[in-house]
């Protein structure tokens, strides 16, 4: 009740909050574009069910993380060193996401350059262990995320309130535009590609970090942005040629 009334009386816990709002929702692009392109593996009638329960478990393991600051704060302490770099549980975390994403990106991409197709996991045929397996790396990468997400938020403010709401708002947007964005992606497949370079850009940056070399986010998104405006550009002179090569009885 305290960290409320706090909440509602200082100016400066509003500007808090909206600012770890966007920073909670910039950070879900990178959950959300992997979970977009994992569900468009399913069948059509899974998709929309797996949508939701990612993006659940995502909140409920903020939620729950968020329960137990006091763990998180300590998972920057060293743990043990090699060769004098210490290594703590968040950069253990972060490395095998990272490494997680970068294998998972790279199997992605060469599924869809490989002109013969091969069995996969999340083959229509065998559906029940598709779903299985899409929720199964979901929740991996909604752990790494997570952590990610709330060591960022502690770092920002330390009212509990605020950390909660943002965290409720940001998965709020992710809910929202889940749908939207798997559709797009689903109905582009050179976005498909884009964005399976962005997750494999983000495995490497989640290694890096892991290892201790500091990779500034502004940096990441804005070549993400930049890619994402080009490709834009793109699909604006196809769509613009479209009709010109289009002649009577084609």
């Amino acid at each position: 009740m305290d960290g409320i009334l706090v909440l509602v009386a200082d100016p400066a816990a509003w500007v808090a909050l909206v600012t770890l709002i966007a920073m909670e929702v910039v950070l879900g692009i990178d959950n959300l574009i992997f979970i977009s392109i994992l569900t468009n593996k399913l069948p059509e009638a899974m998709r929309a069910r797996a949508r939701r329960i990612g993006i659940s478990l995502a909140l409920l393991m903020r939620l729950g993380l968020l329960g137990t600051l006091a763990v998180i704060v300590h998972l920057t302490d060293p743990v043990f060193e090699v060769f004098g770099k210490g290594f703590s549980w968040r950069d253990l975390i972060l490395i095998v996401g990272g490494l997680f994403l970068v294998w998972k990106s790279t199997k992605e991409i060469h599924h869809s350059v490989d002109p013969v197709e091969n069995p996969d996991m999340f083959d229509s045929r065998a559906a029940s262990i598709g779903f299985s397996a899409a929720i199964t790396q979901i929740l991996i990468l909604d752990l790494v995320f997570s952590i990610d997400s709330i060591i960022t938020a502690v770092g920002m403010t330390d009212h509990l309130p605020i950390m909660v709401v943002a965290v409720i708002v940001a998965v709020g947007v992710m809910m929202l535009a889940a749908a939207p964005l798997s559709t797009f992606i689903h109905k582009n497949p050179t976005i498909v590609m884009l964005a399976l370079g962005f997750l494999l850009m983000i495995g490497m940056t989640l290694i890096a970090e892991g290892f201790g070399a500091h990779v500034p986010k502004g940096y990441v998104y804005a070549a993400m942005g930049f890619s994402a405006l080009v490709e834009g550009l793109n699909m604006l002179s196809r769509r613009a040629r479209k009709p010109k090569n289009q002649g009577p009885g084609k």
